[in-house]
């Protein structure tokens, strides 16, 4: 019988997953670098403007991988807003376009918003639709949708039986006969 809730406990733990995504973590050291160096490429004169978008980039990259939520949400900002001034100016190489969304796909991803985040994917796969990381985060976003759906239904089922506990218990108090002594 022991052996038994283990395969089940086993089984169930598998479904959930470690809790664990793989995407590397950015502390604010690194953080204030990228920011740093940014601030230095915009402030000289002569750097280009494939050297500043580097530089945005790696700033970007820190900022989704934050374990702030304002970090990752700004770093969102700054891809999008990268992402439509290089649209406008039609400057974008499809290996920049595919990084770019990836990036935003990992910040809306640890924003909670999965949804947004596999759409995204979905257009990175679409211009590269091999590339392992995107495959890899595509596959932990939809496990993740997949478990806050089993949520979901794990909640509202607990609050449908919880109501109706109540209703037959309300019931049952109604309907028992009063003792006459």
């Amino acid at each position: 019988m022991k052996e038994m809730m283990n395969n089940i406990f086993d089984s169930v733990s598998s479904l959930f997953g470690s809790g664990e995504d793989h995407i590397p973590w950015c502390n604010r050291d690194i953080i204030h670098r990228c920011e740093r160096e940014v601030g230095e490429v915009m402030n000289k004169g002569e750097s280009t403007e494939e050297h500043k978008s580097e530089s945005i980039m790696r700033l970007s990259w820190a900022l989704v991988h934050s374990m702030q939520r304002e970090d990752v949400q700004r770093g969102i900002d700054m891809l999008l807003q990268a992402t439509n001034n290089s649209m406008a100016k039609s400057t974008n190489s499809p290996l920049d376009q595919r990084e770019m969304l990836y990036l935003m796909a990992v910040g809306y991803y640890r924003s909670g918003e999965y949804s947004t985040s596999r759409r995204l994917l979905n257009q990175c796969l679409g211009i590269e639709p091999k590339w392992r990381r995107a495959l890899s985060l595509k596959k932990t976003v939809e496990d993740r949708i997949m478990k806050d759906g089993f949520i979901g239904i794990g909640i509202t089922a607990g609050a449908i039986i919880a109501a109706g506990g109540i209703v037959a218990a309300c019931l049952g108090y109604q309907a028992a006969p009063l003792s006459q002594s």
